[in-house]
């Protein structure tokens, strides 16, 4: 599929890594180096703004290895880009290390997953069928 981008980060596009990559690295745009403090959050900007043809969204995800070895992740993760919206995309970081962790220009932040998606219609009832786990909620099927 085909989306159009606008690139005013000064950085190569996204770009998928392998063949089965699901996600294209974003990269941080900042003229300084941001430092966040251990359970500080920011909106990092990327210098890029999208058009998304309608029944698409894109994800903001967090980067796995920079979650896993330096606990900053994105905070509403994942973040949804709408096909409406026009403006850059920013990446809320949040670190949750006990150590700061600076944001540098280029830096690979978030990944960027475009997903096709449906509207639904509520069909309002007076009740729903019935299941075998029926209203059991958070843990109900166990841990094993």
């Amino acid at each position: 599929m085909k989306i159009y981008i606008v690139n005013k980060s000064g950085h190569d596009l996204p770009n998928y890594e392998t063949i089965a990559s699901a996600g294209m690295d974003l990269r941080a745009v900042v003229t300084e180096p941001i430092v966040l403090g251990p359970l500080e959050r920011a909106i990092v900007k990327t210098g890029l703004f999208i058009e998304l043809p309608v029944g698409y969204e894109a994800q903001v995800r967090p980067r796995s290895g920079l979650a896993a070895k330096r606990g900053v992740t994105v905070l509403n993760s994942p973040g949804t880009i709408d096909a409406d919206y026009r403006g850059e995309i920013g990446v809320i970081l949040v670190n949750l290390s006990n150590e700061p962790f600076t944001v540098e220009n280029g830096e690979r932040i978030a990944q960027l997953v475009i997903a096709k998606h449906e509207r639904a219609q509520w069909v309002e009832v007076s009740e729903l069928s019935e299941t075998t786990r029926g209203a059991g909620g958070f843990g109900s099927t166990g841990v094993k």
